[in-house]
């Protein structure tokens, strides 16, 4: 399950949008246009403002043109772990440009004292022990999970574990040595909302470089009517697009996700989406309103 999750910043190049197009919707406060090489991203600000359908956290998204894309204003959130690890502690949590990092004190294999240096033809910090030589190579999370229609309606699981305790989620979690994206992603769902569902197609794929973790979320279709939460859910619930709870969703990767899914709604076609999320540090997992979406990819 997302024991650990989120956080949201900036910076970093541009990136190719492939397709030249001009589309625009008041639904979800997403705006795309055009084509550019530089970061496409969302931002919002905290002020309510207009109408529209459905509602998206209460937010106004106003957009700053410029010739080659839109920029909306938004806050972030932070990984958990940041919040837990100390100095004093085996496994601390430094912070880097390109993300958090943990300092390892000790081998996991042999348990000895590690030294930090860069291994020679590598780039990067290691965490070496100096009793077996063995380099600790840190590597991103994923997360998978499903966005599951019924009947114009999409399935909420509200969290019963920390982080976000309270909050609405679609059902997701970390995948699992020995199963692939897709297989992890339905077993989230029975898991979080003993839902059995058939998986249409990848939806989005959503990176968040600060905390290390990689989103996948799928399309998927109940295979029976019948769902109940789990033990790391209190609810579960069926929402019309018009009355999902976005001023009380558990992550910004589900912010992102469901407004991505309305404006598809909209237009009357599902795409596939690939973004980064940027992160600002020092915020709380369920602070989903300051982040950037980077690189927004659609096909």
């Amino acid at each position: 399950m997302l024991k650990a999750i989120q956080n949201l910043g900036c910076s970093s190049p541009g990136w190719l949008l492939w397709k030249t197009r001009t589309s625009t919707s008041t639904s979800g406060g997403f705006s795309f246009i055009s084509v550019s090489t530089r970061p496409f991203s969302y931002s919002s600000s905290s002020s309510s403002s207009s109408t529209r359908a459905p509602r998206t956290n209460n937010c106004s998204f106003s957009a700053c043109k410029t010739p080659s894309f839109r920029r909306f204003r938004a806050r972030s959130e932070s990984s958990p772990d940041a919040a837990s690890a100390s100095s004093s502690s085996p496994v601390a949590l430094q912070s880097s440009s390109s993300g958090n990092v943990r300092k390892i004190s000790f081998c996991q294999w042999c348990g000895g004292p590690t030294k930090h240096e860069i291994p020679s033809g590598e780039e990067k910090m290691r965490a070496i022990c100096t009793v077996c030589g063995k380099i600790a190579y840190q590597n991103p999370k994923m997360v998978v999970g499903c966005l599951i229609e019924h009947d114009n309606k999409v399935l909420l699981c509200k969290r019963k574990i920390q982080p976000s305790y309270g909050l609405w989620t679609l059902p997701a979690g970390y995948m699992e040595i020995g199963e692939s994206a897709a297989e992890g992603a339905i077993r989230e769902t029975w898991e979080e909302a003993n839902a059995e569902v058939e998986v249409l197609s990848p939806f989005a794929q959503l990176d968040i470089p600060l905390i290390g973790q990689t989103y996948i979320i799928f399309l998927a279709k109940l295979k029976k009517p019948q769902f109940s939460p789990g033990p790391e859910s209190s609810e579960c619930q069926l929402f019309a697009l018009n009355d999902i709870p976005f001023n009380s969703l558990a992550f910004s990767s589900m912010f992102v996700t469901l407004n991505l899914y309305i404006e598809d709604v909209k237009a009357g076609k599902p795409k596939f989406h690939y973004g980064t999320i940027k992160k600002r540090p020092g915020t709380s997992p369920s602070d989903i309103h300051a982040f950037t979406l980077d690189y927004h990819l659609q096909s």
